[in-house]
């Protein structure tokens, strides 16, 4: 899409945006792991990179509550589009905060728009003033031309300005050196991951084992509008990969005591550990590398995930690379 100089309008709200240059840095941090997220979603649909930066547009990244036959989300989605959209709204749950669901509709409504209109500019008028509006005003004065790089259709202003933003954000990830800005990275431990689960579960179970506050898996997953995580809207937690693993850990311990199946649809190759044997297997030593899980540990020497934490007289799932582990029995 159109760079940093295609029109005033957009060098001056890149400008805006960072006008206090080390807020903006603190800010873009903060929203990151969702950013990146929607990033990843976005690189399975043919869509114009500078979209992930939608939200930023819309809300900030924020998951703006669902009120009354308002936009919701850091879509901001109206009621009457998530249904078109197919996502689920009602008492219970809400798909327009559903990072994952909302995330795959959004870029999936702008392919269908780009397809129609052949112009990413006015598939993000289409996505700000509605489809039918946009092909209304394609009727009346035909396709914009290339420049200006803000079509001067007779559309609100709000509209114009909505390009404009998206525009100028994407000018920032562009040339943040022009801005005096440096972007931030996301550690791979932070980064979001979709945990499958296969069983609803109260919310402050679930943030007990990933290890979290309430607020804070709230905050990522709040699509569930009651205390309970419904599986029957939504089979999966969105959560921090470090926090991910030690969700899968905990239900993974709960399903060895109970015999029941807690995990399903979760990545790299969530299936049960073997079973422990009745003979205490020879003591070794593990070294623990960047991504190992108790879970993964475990599997690798076919021992249970309770043990592991006996043997080492671990309260948590937290582990630190270069960090010893003892498997096996003391002598």
């Amino acid at each position: 899409m159109p760079g940093c100089d295609a029109d005033p309008a957009v060098l001056a709200w890149a400008r805006h945006y960072t006008r206090h240059p080390r807020q903006f840095e603190s800010q873009l941090q903060a929203v990151m792991p969702r950013l990146v997220y929607v990033q990843q979603v976005a690189d399975r649909y043919d869509v114009a990179g500078e979209f992930v930066l939608l939200p930023w547009v819309e809300s900030h990244f924020q998951p703006v509550p669902a009120r009354k036959r308002r936009p919701a989300g850091m879509w901001q989605i109206m009621p009457v589009t998530a249904g078109a959209m197919g996502l689920r709204v009602d008492g219970h749950y809400d798909g327009r905060l559903d990072v994952p669901a909302a995330a795959n509709a959004v870029m999936k409504l702008l392919e269908q728009y780009h397809e129609q209109f052949h112009d990413w500019r006015v598939a993000d008028y289409a996505y700000n003033a509605g489809e039918f509006t946009i092909r209304k005003m394609v009727q009346a004065h035909g396709m914009p031309a290339a420049q200006p790089a803000i079509p001067q259709w007779p559309v609100r202003k709000v509209t114009r300005e909505h390009l404009a933003k998206l525009l100028g954000m994407a000018c920032v990830v562009r040339e943040p050196e022009r801005f005096n800005v440096s972007l931030p990275t996301l550690p791979d431990e932070q980064q979001l991951v979709q945990t499958g689960i296969s069983h609803s579960m109260p919310i402050a179970r679930a943030a007990d084992h990933a290890g979290m506050s309430v607020e804070a898996l709230k905050h990522l997953n709040p699509a569930f509008r009651n205390n309970t995580i419904d599986t029957s809207a939504a089979p999966y937690l969105i959560l921090p990969a470090r926090h991910a693993r030690q969700f899968r850990d905990a239900l993974l311990e709960q399903a060895d005591s109970s015999g029941g199946d807690l995990l399903a649809g979760a990545s790299r190759g969530d299936t049960a550990p073997s079973p422990m044997p009745a003979v205490s297997p020879p003591r070794k030593v593990h070294t623990v590398r960047r991504g190992d899980s108790l879970w993964q540990i475990a599997r690798k020497y076919s021992v249970g995930v309770s043990q592991l934490r006996h043997w080492n007289h671990l309260n948590g799932h937290a582990l630190k690379p270069g960090q010893t582990l003892t498997v096996g029995a003391p002598d």
